[in-house]
């Protein structure tokens, strides 16, 4: 057994241990803290519940009219010879609204291309290389109490964009 193999065992455990030993070393009340910093977590999760709820709400009216359909097919055939096969399409859409439906996008590629497909392979980038840029702007700016998230929202978007642009070359290069 190698050093490595030996002690990566133990080096959460022992953080976990070496941090309040710290806290307290240098005179902090370390579970009068904890317990003040659960109770803001848990303020914070009860502010943010409104703005994921909108966000799940819109993702799944999305998927439910038939849109995510329509525009796949729409789009289908342009995106076909620049790289982007249109069943890679829906988690395109997708990813900047909900991690969960991309993820099950990706599984249903999965399920029928394989994962070793350039669809599956694709996705798999795709999913590395967005952000769910509704959902984290939704939770955060919601639990910060932002009320102008225009800009954010553009700068989220335009990076998700770059983000399927690059996925697109990077698989076209290395698998074709």
């Amino acid at each position: 057994m190698t050093f490595i193999e030996r002690v990566s065992p133990w080096i959460i455990p022992a953080l976990l241990a070496a941090i309040p030993l710290y806290g307290y070393a240098r005179g902090v009340k370390v579970y009068e803290v904890f317990v003040q910093g659960a109770r803001e977590g848990f303020d914070v999760g009860v502010r943010i519940i409104p703005y994921l709820v909108a966000v799940l709400a819109a993702v799944g009216a999305f998927k439910a009219s038939g849109a995510l359909d329509v525009l796949q097919t729409a789009l289908g055939p342009y995106t076909a010879p620049l790289g982007l096969p249109p069943q890679v399409i829906p988690m395109a859409l997708v990813r900047p609204l909900s991690g969960s439906g991309a993820t099950g996008v990706m599984a249903g590629i999965f399920q029928t291309d394989g994962p070793d497909s350039y669809a599956g392979r694709l996705a798999s980038v795709l999913m590395g290389s967005t952000e769910t840029t509704f959902y984290v702007i939704a939770v955060y700016g919601g639990a910060v109490g932002l009320k102008q998230m225009r800009h954010a929202i553009a700068a989220g978007l335009v990076a998700d964009a770059v983000g399927v642009i690059a996925s697109v070359a990077i698989c076209r290069a290395l698998w074709g």
